[in-house]
């Protein structure tokens, strides 16, 4: 046994430099997850703000010109700095390496420049809202783009900064899964959360290079007047529409995969069964990866392209629901007949369920070119974005959170007050998001600061839920911070859900420094709660 088998990673070594210069994947993740959850309650804080605005037709205490700024800071620091990297770099550092048996990832110093890759993405973000913010949306169509004079450079400089953190963590990420896995740990043995970060990378170092050039490119050309994307210049914002959403929705995918993940482990385990359609789900994760590449140009339906390119973009969006539909059962059949425990994981689980399924449906109804034409650009593609990326990804990150949370840190949150929380999100998510669709059946626009007296109902409704989701999901988080108080230290061996993947089988909670103490043996796979059991232990030190 170590000499230092009494500590965790958490105490050891000790220090400011320890943390700052670690090379332990998952210090680096909980730097990752900590900066990741002020960028969410910053965003936060910023669509709640937008939210207040429009509960009246006149918005009231802010100027057009804010709430343009607000809406893009919102959609930019959601996206770049919080949906993109929060699973894959928090979540993903901290549990990849321990669920193969590994001591680290694959290239340890690699993964520390990516954090500050990001964290300096970041600042240049932070800038940008300090000096003003920009207003563009966070889309930053052209021409509008070259021409604004608020403060584009600095904030696209800062996602092209970003996207290398993105790319080099992928390739990380690639390399481990390949390289570092324990004897006898074959492909068909690896927990699906892996298969999901490992498609996620493959779409992560493929297509975020896209949106860095296209980032160059629009910078050029505010700096030197190239006539790219400007058609005053000579250029095509179609052509920025292009590159842009060559890139956007596969991220939509980077955003989501690592989500489905997180599902297909909290599943089984909270359902006591081992999953079903393992090798269904394995392939479904490559082949939406895949897929994602090939429909871009559903969102550009009003922009002048041919017929015929409509038709063929229109169709592979349907095709890609079946990839997806194949999850979706296999977590349903999965949980038919086991022991489904109503914890705070599961009910975040089931709430995904719900709300990605209305996501996933009403994505299929905007690829529709006659439907599309009607809604492009109203509120129903807001409802149907935020039910994929909130009610998809950020439902399954605050699920992830709260199973892996007593791994993490040695410590249980009070599951009464989640559960509450869980359910508290969940109806006024649906409160708040849900009367959006209506909104855009009705013809709203999205992206307006005013409106006609006729939405006014439907908005102060849609803002009333809003404040009652912030709140919830603030409780939630300060429930989880004040478990961390020392007096609530859990004992090292405990399993509170009786998992059966390595990062709760092998090592203690909070892991050992260096993961294991010992070179761990594969003796069960990830899901087989029909051959083995493992009790779950949740025991006070």
């Amino acid at each position: 046994m170590s000499d230092n088998h009494h500590n965790n990673y958490l105490t050891y070594p000790k220090g400011i430099m320890s943390w700052l210069l670690t090379l332990d994947h998952k210090r680096i993740g909980l730097m990752y997850l900590f900066g990741g959850m002020f960028f969410f309650f910053l965003a936060g804080v910023i669509a709640l703000g937008m939210r207040l605005a429009l509960a009246t037709p006149e918005a009231d205490f802010i100027t057009n010109d804010q709430y343009n700024s607000m809406y893009t800071l919102h959609g930019a620091i959601m996206i770049f700095l919080f949906i993109i990297p929060a699973i894959p770099g928090a979540l993903g550092n901290i549990l990849l390496p321990l669920m193969l048996g590994a001591r680290d990832v694959a290239f340890p110093r690699l993964n520390l420049f990516s954090f500050y890759l990001y964290s300096l993405g970041a600042v240049f973000v932070i800038y940008t809202i300090l000096a003003g913010g920009v207003d563009t949306g966070w889309t930053f169509y052209t021409p509008y783009s070259t021409s604004s004079t608020t403060n584009v450079i600095p904030m696209t400089l800062g996602i092209f900064i970003i996207g290398f953190s993105s790319i080099l963590t992928g390739l990380n990420f690639i390399a481990t899964i390949h390289k570092m896995r324990i004897k006898g740990l074959t492909w068909y043995k690896l927990p699906l959360f892996v298969w999901a970060l490992y498609g996620t990378s493959l779409v992560q170092i493929t297509a975020t290079p896209v949106i860095a050039i296209t980032m160059v490119l629009l910078i050029l050309e505010r700096l030197l007047g190239i006539g790219i994307f400007d058609p005053a210049l000579g250029g095509d914002p179609v052509l920025f529409q292009h590159f842009f959403w060559f890139y956007s929705h596969p991220a939509v995918y980077i955003m989501i995969l690592p989500a489905f993940g997180i599902i297909s482990e909290i599943i089984p385990v909270h359902s006591r069964k081992k999953i079903w359609g393992y090798k269904f789900i394995a392939y479904s994760t490559l082949s939406i990866a895949f897929i994602g590449f090939l429909v871009w140009g559903h969102h550009m339906f009003t922009s002048g392209q041919s017929v015929f390119s409509q038709i063929v973009f229109s169709f592979i969006t349907y095709f890609v629901g079946i990839p997806t539909g194949i999850k979706i059962f296999s977590w349903m059949l999965t949980m038919y007949k086991g022991q489904v425990s109503f914890t705070p994981p599961m009910l975040y689980a089931l709430s995904f369920l719900f709300l990605f399924t209305i996501g996933g449906l009403t994505g299929i109804f905007l690829g529709a070119v006659a439907l599309d034409i009607h809604l492009h650009d109203t509120y129903f593609v807001v409802a149907h974005f935020h039910y994929v990326m909130q009610g998809g990804t950020i439902i399954a990150f605050l699920g992830g959170l709260h199973h892996w949370w007593p791994k993490s840190f040695g410590a249980m949150y009070n599951q009464t007050i989640a559960n509450i929380c869980a359910i508290g999100v969940f109806v006024s998510f649906n409160g708040t998001f849900f009367p959006q669709f209506l909104l855009g059946l009705r013809g709203m626009p999205r992206r307006y600061a005013t409106y006609a007296q006729e939405y006014a109902d439907i908005h102060s409704y849609s803002t009333f839920w809003s404040g009652i989701l912030g709140l919830s999901i603030f409780i939630a988080v300060v429930n989880l911070l004040w478990s961390l108080r020392k007096n609530n230290k859990l004992d090292p061996g405990t399993n509170p859900w009786g998992a059966l993947t390595m990062e709760w089988t092998h090592t203690t909670s909070p892991p050992h420094p260096h993961n294991f103490e010992e070179e761990p043996v594969l003796t069960h796979g990830p899901y087989d709660y029909d051959k083995v059991l493992v009790k779950p232990t949740l025991k006070r030190k």
